[in-house]
């Protein structure tokens, strides 16, 4: 192999590198780390030695040597984020040839695959602090909870957060419908079925519908019923690590797959009508959730019962209150019209969101 096969020419122009440095001359071993980069949503740039490019090695993210290209790599700069790739699982001498050229890590393929792909991932995407991630379920059934959750993405969107309004209830009818895109093309649950290890972020954003400046992942109107816990817990790592805001709107069971998703949550509000019998029901959707959730909250739903208010509905189930989720008349005439629940900046729903995001940081990290 000679020359450089540069992936991403605008970048090495520039002096910027999305994706790793590889080193090395082995025709093989390039081909399976070309392939792990295309895993990862990198491009890499390739060199057989260390490139001539003032600053290239310097620059790079992240380098990977091919255990051939040691020896050509002698007296470079010492730097960080360096993986020695081999492919020997009996050679000892890997690791002093690792010491020689500073590496941080020692690989040898194939068993180490997932490992690298997750490390270039990281290293395409930028690892910044995770979205905020806030789950909405329902105390009971009816509750609203899919309108505030559609309202509570899309009053982020409007405030210029990046935001992902997930489904995570096959059995609502599909979320974007509540915003008004059944029909906009763009991946919906079934076809992240199969999704093992690590799904690339910008990737999956990138393969959603867009509707009122947000992403949303929702289900087909098909016959898919759930979706394995590997495949949800791949799909939400990916929109947390973006950054911004995520917003899941949860069923009220809590199955394997409903699991993974309140694992990754920030913190989840329960909707609850102020009704005895929803505030039953609700306690019981609260002890099953609260067994993976630490941080839950309650928004209370009027018309009030005797007797109750929402600071007794709090009481009653234990948990700190959100607030009273308010009634807004001409909802449904308004979606019908283009317009999904917090689409109105000025309508009341729209406000209970905005004062909610206030005084949730939007950054993730932490509530």
């Amino acid at each position: 192999m000679a020359g450089a096969i540069t992936h991403d020419r605008a970048s090495a122009a520039e002096g910027r590198q999305d994706g790793p440095l590889i080193v090395t001359e082995d025709a093989d071993l390039l081909d399976d780390l070309l392939r792990l980069c295309a895993a990862a949503g990198a491009r890499p740039e390739v060199h057989p030695s260390l490139p001539e490019r003032r600053g290239a090695w310097e620059a790079a993210p992240l380098v990977l040597v091919g255990d051939d290209a040691v020896r050509r790599l002698r007296g470079a700069v010492r730097r960080r984020g360096v993986v020695l790739v081999g492919r020997d699982q009996d050679d000892s001498g890997v690791w002093r040839r690792a010491v020689e050229i500073g590496a941080d890590h020692v690989l040898v393929l194939p068993d180490g695959e997932q490992w690298l792909v997750d490390r270039i991932a990281d290293v395409a995407e930028g690892v910044g602090r995770p979205a905020l991630t806030v789950g909405v379920i329902g105390g009971r059934g009816g509750a609203g909870a899919s309108t505030l959750a559609c309202a509570l993405a899309v009053t982020s969107a409007r405030r210029g957060t990046r935001t992902l309004l997930v489904d995570a209830d096959p059995l609502g009818g599909g979320i974007d419908v509540l915003l008004g895109g059944e029909t906009t093309d763009g991946l919906r649950w079934p076809a992240f079925a199969a999704s093992r290890g690590r799904v690339g972020g910008g990737a999956l954003e990138e393969s959603l519908p867009e509707l009122h400046a947000l992403r949303v992942l929702s289900w087909d109107r098909g016959d898919w019923v759930s979706i394995p816990p590997q495949a949800v817990r791949a799909v939400l790592a990916a929109a947390r690590r973006r950054g911004g805001t995520v917003v899941v709107d949860l069923p009220r069971r809590v199955d394997e797959g409903v699991a993974e998703a309140l694992a990754q949550l920030d913190l989840g509000i329960l909707v609850v009508p102020a009704e005895l019998r929803a505030v039953a029901a609700a306690g019981r959707v609260a002890s099953a959730v609260g067994m993976v959730l630490r941080d839950l909250r309650v928004a209370v739903r009027g018309p009030y019962a005797p007797g109750l208010d929402d600071d007794e509905v709090a009481r009653l189930l234990g948990l700190p209150l959100v607030g009273e989720v308010p009634r807004e008349t001409g909802l449904l005439g308004a979606q019908e019209g283009g317009t999904p629940p917090g689409g109105t900046a000025r309508g009341p729903l729209a406000r209970f969101c905005a004062a909610f995001w206030e005084r949730v940081p939007v950054a993730g990290g932490g509530v």
